[in-house]
C-alpha cells in the first residue's frame, strides 16, 4: 500500500512538473510576441484580371491628357495675352485656341466615357466625378466660335482656359486608391499607361526631324519679287511678291500668312496658302526652328 502510494506521488509530481514547465514556456512567449511566429504566412494578393489592368491604364491615359491640356491652354493663353491688343498674329493664334481645344476636350470625353465598371466603389466614384466634369466643360464649350476672337482675342481665350483649368483629378486620385488596395495597386503597376513620363497615344514627343532644309534664296526676301522664291523665316518677315505684299509668322504649331483682310494658317509642311491669282506660297519644311517657304505663281 505504501509502495503504491509513493508511485502516485512521484507521477504526480511529474505530471505537474511537465505542466509547469508548458506553461511558463507558453506565458514568456506571449511576453516577447514570439508566439506563433513562422506559423502564420501573408495572405496573397489575387493577380489583377486583365480587364482591370486595361481600366486602370485607360483612367490614366485620360487623366495625362488632361493634365497635357491644361498646361497646353495655360501656354498658348499666356502667348495671346502677350501680343498686343489688335494684333493680327494674336487674334489668329486664339481663333486656332478656341478651334481646337473643344475637340481636345471631347477626345478625353469620349475615352472616359468607354470604361465600364472597375469592380472597386471608390474607383467607379472616381471615374463618376471625372466624367460629370469633362462632360460639363465640353457642353459649356459647345457654344465657343472661333469668330469670338475676331472681336477679343484675349479674353475669349481667357474664358476658355478657365474652364480648362477646372479639369484637375477630384481627390482621392487614383494613384492614392491604387497604395490603399493591393489589387488595384497591381493593376496600376501593371498598366503601361500608367507609367512615369508616359504620354497618352498620338500625344507622343515626335522624333527630331533634323535640322530644316536649306532654303534656296536663305533670308534674301528680297529674291520674291518675281514672284518666285524659297526662304528661310524663324520668326516674322515681311515679304512682297509680285506686287502682293505678306505678312509671316511663324510659330511652332503653324505658320500665318497675312495679305490685306485674309489670314491663313497653316501646320507642318505640304498646306499651302493662296493670295487670288496672283501668288500661292507652300510650307516646305516646319520646326520649332522656323519654317522654309516656297512662293510662286499659281
Amino acid at each position: 500500500m505504501g509502495g503504491s502510494r509513493g508511485v502516485v506521488v512521484v507521477v504526480a509530481g511529474m505530471v505537474l512538473a511537465v505542466g509547469g514547465c508548458g506553461g511558463a514556456a507558453d506565458e514568456a512567449k506571449e511576453a516577447d510576441g514570439s508566439a506563433g511566429k513562422g506559423t502564420v504566412s501573408p495572405t496573397p494578393v489575387r493577380s489583377p484580371s486583365g480587364e482591370l489592368v486595361k481600366w486602370v491604364g485607360g483612367l490614366c491615359e485620360s487623366t495625362v491628357a488632361l493634365k497635357n491640356l491644361r498646361a497646353k491652354s495655360a501656354a498658348d493663353v499666356k502667348e495671346i495675352r502677350g501680343a498686343d491688343e489688335g494684333d493680327l498674329v494674336a487674334r489668329a493664334g486664339a481663333i486656332g485656341y478656341l478651334s481646337s481645344t473643344p475637340s481636345a476636350v471631347d477626345r478625353v470625353r469620349s475615352g472616359l466615357e468607354e470604361l465600364g465598371s472597375s469592380g472597386f466603389p471608390a474607383a467607379d466614384r472616381l471615374l463618376g466625378v471625372l466624367r460629370k466634369k469633362v462632360n460639363g466643360v465640353a457642353k459649356e464649350l459647345d457654344g465657343v466660335s472661333p469668330a469670338m476672337a475676331v472681336d477679343d482675342a484675349a479674353s475669349s481665350a481667357e474664358d476658355v482656359d478657365e474652364l480648362v483649368q477646372s479639369l484637375t483629378p477630384p481627390k482621392p486620385d487614383l494613384p492614392t486608391l491604387a497604395a490603399e488596395d493591393p489589387r488595384l495597386g497591381a493593376a496600376f503597376e501593371r498598366a503601361e499607361q500608367c507609367a512615369p513620363g508616359r504620354q497618352p497615344a498620338g500625344q507622343e514627343t515626335p522624333a527630331p526631324t533634323g535640322p530644316l532644309p536649306k532654303a534656296a534664296d536663305g533670308r534674301n526676301y528680297r529674291a520674291c519679287a518675281d514672284g518666285a522664291c524659297e526662304v528661310l523665316v524663324t520668326s516674322t518677315a515681311d515679304i512682297t511678291a509680285r506686287g502682293t505684299r505678306v505678312h509671316v509668322s511663324v510659330a511652332d504649331d503653324y505658320v500665318t500668312f497675312q495679305s490685306g483682310g485674309t489670314l491663313m494658317q497653316l501646320g507642318g509642311a505640304g498646306g499651302e496658302a493662296g493670295f487670288g491669282d496672283a501668288l500661292k506660297a507652300t510650307v516646305v519644311a516646319h520646326d520649332k526652328d522656323g519654317a522654309v517657304l516656297k512662293f510662286a505663281l499659281p
